[in-house]
């Protein structure tokens, strides 16, 4: 008996239990459940592998959709040069079309003020596995101080928002590299040259488009170094991977166009963005 409790003294795990408010019993069915569902998942991978060579061909085929070639990439700048990759809606139809791929986002607990929240993709074929773990604050960044937030959906709305920028981040480290960099290729040939649409047509929708931000020709031009009337369908995908960052709040419009005083016209430009993404 003595020899009992001194080694329950010893053990500094000895006596922790679970927290008072969690069902033991619910934990132990979870726990089960999650493990049965794995194996599930992993034998039917094996009794059913991919066809990698048409799992490529559903691949391009997708990538050569203008409306997913839209969306595919992004843009946004660092240390004074452009920075661009897939987008998370392209990983996510890389991932949908190579198969047997489990991915998601959820979130672990929630605490005042912020969330634990993890990001994660298994090829379930090969046993490649990716996650990260990550904590989201509930504040939304604004002029002048960040905005504590208390609203479910505007919770909802950030969480996943951070959670999609991990995700796309782990869906990239288990797909093979040379199949995300046809991908990318094939949607900028997409946005480049498979359309009917007259360029000048196209120049025209970009123009609209970023003028819900405040960004006028002239800065376009600007940052294609030419006019707009020269434009070549290649530049229409570069600027498409930049709108595409700007729209989903990966970057700000002055962080890819100058922004003078005397063109305040349309208003504070960061606050013309915030208001676009919301209403987005």
């Amino acid at each position: 008996m003595n020899q009992q409790v001194q080694t329950e003294q010893s053990n500094p795990f000895a006596g922790r239990d679970m927290a008072q408010h969690v069902n033991h019993g619910t934990v132990h069915i979870e726990q089960s459940r999650a493990v049965t569902e794995a194996q599930g998942k992993l034998l039917l991978a094996k009794q059913f592998p991919r066809d990698e060579a048409l799992a490529y061909s559903k691949i391009m085929t997708s990538c050569q959709r203008p409306a997913l070639a839209a969306v595919g990439e992004y843009a946004y700048p660092r240390g004074g040069q452009k920075v661009s990759g897939p987008s998370i809606r392209l990983a996510e139809e890389l991932a949908r079309c190579w198969g047997n791929v489990d991915y998601g986002i959820r979130e672990l607990s929630r605490q005042e003020g912020n969330s634990e929240m993890e990001a994660y993709a298994w090829d379930v074929e090969t046993n490649t596995y990716s996650s990260q773990k990550f904590t989201v604050r509930h504040i939304r960044d604004k002029r002048g101080g960040g905005q504590a937030l208390t609203d479910e959906r505007d919770i909802y709305e950030i969480t996943a928002n951070m959670g999609g920028r991990r995700l796309r981040a782990r869906l990239l480290a288990i797909l093979p590299p040379d199949l995300v960099d046809a991908a990318v290729n094939e949607c900028r040939k997409t946005l480049a040259g498979s359309s009917q649409e007259p360029v000048a047509d196209r120049v025209r929708r970009m123009l609209e488009a970023f003028a819900k931000f405040g960004v006028k020709s002239t800065h376009l031009s600007a940052h294609l170094g030419k006019s707009l009337d020269d434009c070549l369908p290649e530049d229409i995908a570069s600027l498409q991977a930049v709108y595409n960052s700007i729209k989903n709040g990966q970057a700000q419009a002055s962080d890819f166009f100058t922004m003078r005083a005397h063109e305040g016209e349309a208003g504070d430009l960061n606050a013309e963005l915030k208001q676009a993404q919301s209403a987005a």
